[in-house]
This record gives C-alpha cells, sequence and structure tokens, in this order.
C-alpha cells in the first residue's frame, strides 16, 4: 500500500512540474502554438518521465520510509515528544526571522536564505529538545514539587510515590524482589538502560564469578517483571556526556525526583553528599535484625575459632555474628551464652558473649 501510495505521490508532482514548467522549456525551443495546449502536454509528459522513474526509485523511498518508522517506533515517548517541542520551536523562530528577512528585497537574501534559516534552526531546534530533554523533566519535577505542601510526600505525575530507581549492586543482590514482594517499596520502581547494559556486560565476562553475578541480577529483573506486584519501566534516556553508571544514576534520580536504591557503600556517601535520597538495603536489613541487650541469654552453635585467643565464633539465623569468650574448646558444640555487649559497625552488627556456665561459676 504504502508503494503504491508513494508512486501516486511521484505520478502527480511529474504532472505538476511538468504543467508549470514546461511552457518554459517549449518557449526556449521556439514552439509556442498552440499555446494553450503546451502545460497540458507538459503535464501527461512529466507525469510519464516520473511515472518511469518509480520503478527504479520507489524501492529506495519506500525502505528509507521503513527504516525511519522503525526508528521513531523504537525511540521513547519522551524523546519523541520533546524532539518534536524542540523542533516546533525550531520552525516557529525561522518564520519569525524570515518575516525580516523578506523586507530586504534582494533576491539572495529574501528567497534563498529562508530556506536554510529554515532548516538550521528546525534541526537546531529539535537537537537541544531531544539532547537536553531529562533536563526539562527535570525542571517540570521540580517546579510541580514546588507547588505543593512541604508536608506532603513527593509524587510523580500519576499521583503515585516517588520512583525508585535501582542500581546494578541492588539488582545483582536480589533481596530487592522479596522487598517489593512484601509491598514495602511504593511506587514506580526505575531500571535504567545504562544499568541493563552493564548487567549484560558482566553476563557476557569471561570470569565465572562475575558471569554469574550478572546472570542473576537478570534473573532478579525478569521475577520483578513478572512476578513482584510493581510497576517495574525500562528507562530508556542516557547522559552521553557521563561516563561513569554510578554517576548517570546520581543525575537521573535527580532528574526524576526520586529515590536511588542500593547497596554499594560509596554511592551511598556520594548520592547523600549531592542531597540525593538513597534507600540501602543493608541499612534496611540492620534496622530489622532483632533487639538483642546486655544479659540476655541464647543458644549458639559455635563453628569456629575467633580472631583472639580461646574465641569462638557463632552466627544467628540472620548472619549476624557472635564472638564467643572462651569459646575455643566449644567448636561444633550447641551452646548457651549470656550477650556481654553489642558493637554496631558499618559493616552490621557483633554480639560479644560468653559461655553461660563460665557466668555461674564466677
Amino acid at each position: 500500500m504504502l508503494k503504491k501510495i508513494i508512486q501516486l505521490f511521484i505520478i502527480v508532482a511529474g504532472g505538476t512540474l511538468g504543467f508549470l514548467y514546461f511552457p518554459n522549456l517549449a518557449a526556449l525551443a521556439g514552439f509556442e502554438e498552440p499555446s494553450w495546449l503546451i502545460p497540458y502536454f507538459g503535464l501527461v509528459f512529466g507525469a510519464i518521465i516520473l511515472f518511469l522513474l518509480t520503478f527504479w526509485l520507489v524501492d529506495y523511498v519506500v525502505d528509507f520510509l521503513k527504516i525511519i518508522e522503525e526508528r521513531l517506533v523504537k525511540a521513547p515517548v519522551g524523546d519523541l515528544l520533546f524532539g518534536s517541542l524542540g523542533l516546533i520551536v525550531g520552525l516557529v523562530t525561522a518564520f519569525l526571522v524570515n518575516i525580516y528577512l523578506q523586507g530586504f528585497g534582494i533576491a539572495l537574501v529574501s528567497e534563498i536564505l529562508p530556506i536554510f534559516v529554515t532548516l538550521i534552526l528546525g534541526y537546531l531546534g529539535f537537537q537541544v529538545g531531544f539532547k537536553r530533554r531529562n533536563e526539562f523533566i527535570g525542571l517540570l519535577s521540580k517546579t510541580r514539587n514546588k507547588e505543593k505542601d512541604p508536608n506532603e510526600k513527593a509524587v510523580d505525575g500519576d499521583g503515585s510515590i516517588r520512583p525508585k530507581i535501582l542500581d546494578t549492586s541492588v539488582i545483582i543482590d536480589g533481596r530487592i524482589a522479596d522487598i517489593c514482594d512484601t509491598h514495602f517499596l511504593e511506587g514506580s520502581i526505575i531500571i535504567p538502560h545504562f544499568v541493563l547494559e552493564e548487567l549484560q556486560h558482566i553476563a557476557d565476562s569471561s570470569d565465572v564469578l562475575k558471569r554469574n553475578r550478572g546472570r542473576r541480577g537478570l534473573d532478579i529483573l525478569n521475577r520483578l517483571q513478572k512476578e513482584v506486584p510493581v510497576d517495574v519501566q525500562i528507562y530508556e534516556g542516557d547522559f552521553e556526556e557521563i561516563h561513569e553508571v554510578d554517576s548517570k544514576l546520581v543525575k537521573l534520580t535527580k532528574l526524576l525526583d526520586g529515590v536511588l536504591v542500593t547497596n554499594d557503600f560509596n554511592l551511598n556517601k556520594v548520592s547523600e553528599f549531592q542531597n540525593v535520597t538513597v534507600l540501602n538495603i543493608n541499612d534496611l536489613a540492620n534496622a530489622v535484625k532483632p533487639v538483642v541487650l546486655p544479659g540476655e541469654e541464647m543458644n549458639v552453635h559455635v563453628i569456629k575459632a575467633g580472631k583472639e585467643d580461646k574465641q569462638g565464633v557463632a552466627y544467628l539465623d540472620d548472619g549476624t555474628m557472635i564472638v564467643v569468650e572462651d569459646g575455643k574448646g566449644f567448636i561444633g558444640d550447641a551452646l548457651d551464652v549470656i550477650v556481654t555487649s553489642v558493637l554496631q559497625t558499618s559493616a552490621g552488627r557483633m554480639i560479644f558473649a560468653k559461655p553461660k556456665a563460665m557466668e555461674k561459676a564466677q
């Protein structure tokens, strides 16, 4: 169907060109009588000439249009929207400039120059709108948030809670799927396309450990999209001027007025320094661990020796390490202990205890 439409358009264009310009060619050649037939002869002649050309030209035109169509269909809606708005602004500006240029009365300025002005300003408008789309989105988000009650939660355009942007480490970690499954995270989950590319690169690594981690991350994404009741969206945009993925994540979180979800300690600190809201999965895990107070009793299984002499090491079900004083002799045994102190570190909690039998002996 498209091929036939293009052929019809070319034939009509050929007939129109022949009708308008063939009389001038005939006058130059000395054929002026009968003058009323010449335009119609030119119409038929031009239509036939371009019709013959369609057999060679139309396939190239159709292929070109299909390539453009595929790229437009794959392009994100935001890119098309802001690119089109930029194009419109550029064309309107060109129209206003051309009105001024028409007043010169010089053929080069009033007839030829407006064509170049229209092309250049239209192109520049599209490029500015397309390449600065993220800044425009961020500006709109900030403007919208300023109009709200500062005591209210920040929400995005559809009334949901601020979007959560996931980084590579938290996807590979895997706990984010269980957290979302329990409805502790509200709002949309944003997966940037450059994070997907990094995951794919890790999954294709020659190193077995990295390859397994990357494939685990891809499996977690599939679970989030198909099994977990959350709204998962892919952000197709990129920041070509920025090379580091962490820096891209920070900028994207700012532009979308979202929340960055990670378990990367360094990314957490950098984000906080730049006033970006961060949810750290490790901090959440530490926060929900059972509270243990000095003097409490518990039964543990000593599995190895500690760093200091006579120390034994045990672990709770949540991974919390328990250092048992004089517990080296009980390796492999279950032991009743009494908590003496609790130490909170950046890596988690450490519980110090001593055998209950020793306490009774004292």
